[in-house]
């Protein structure tokens, strides 16, 4: 069986990932999204959680001794040594998983949610890259609304991720997500039937 046409879907934190995504899950488009890899590693595979415990000590656990996954964001995103520790044990398993179920996918094309695509030089195992953008003041208000982070917080995390001009570069195809949700459903609609146009499947909608 011929695996699936996989699309690459990234952009910066606050972009809109997860609503594109929910949009191609509604027209039937299987998805694979990373930070659910993520953490489902993070909170059920007890060897992972014990080797971040190790590499991090008490650094990273809450009052219950489980991995404190805000104290741990805030982490790799101020200390770079910290942020290659914790994706050295997390990239190379989130990958294979990756991998392993898009082995079982049955559709014509699928969805790779991956934030960090570009800067884990992921791009091999897509056919397409698919980015989410929008201006980044619009991140920083989403975000802090969103986590209830500080717009400090917020230009720390942005800045440790690719910029916004460098993802537009390696883009094939982009959503502008800074207007209303009725605006990106039609650009996810249009999306779809171009990548089924593409893969020489009739559209369905």
């Amino acid at each position: 069986m011929s695996k699936p046409y996989r699309v690459g879907l990234t952009g910066g934190i606050g972009s809109g990932k997860s609503q594109v995504s929910n949009q191609f899950l509604q027209l039937g488009i299987p998805v694979i999204d990373a930070d659910n890899i993520v953490h489902e590693l993070t909170t059920t595979n007890v060897s992972v959680i014990n080797e971040i415990k190790k590499a991090f000590k008490k650094n990273v656990l809450d009052s219950t001794g489980k991995l404190d996954r805000n104290i741990l964001r805030t982490l790799i995103f101020s200390d770079d040594v910290a942020k290659v520790k914790l994706e050295s044990i997390l990239h190379p398993l989130v990958y294979e998983t990756i991998n392993g179920k898009v082995k079982d996918i049955t559709a014509t094309y699928c969805i790779l949610s991956i934030p960090l695509l570009l800067e884990t030089g992921a791009t091999s195992m897509v056919d397409t890259v698919l980015v989410v953008d929008c201006p980044v003041p619009l991140q920083i208000e989403r975000v802090c609304k969103r986590d209830g982070l500080s717009s400090e917080q917020v230009k720390n995390i942005i800045n440790a991720q690719t910029t916004r001009q460098e993802r537009l570069l390696a883009a094939n195809e982009v959503i502008l997500n800074d207007q209303d949700l009725n605006d990106l459903t039609n650009q996810v609609k249009t999306l779809h039937i171009n990548y089924l146009k593409r893969i020489n499947c009739k559209p369905n909608l």
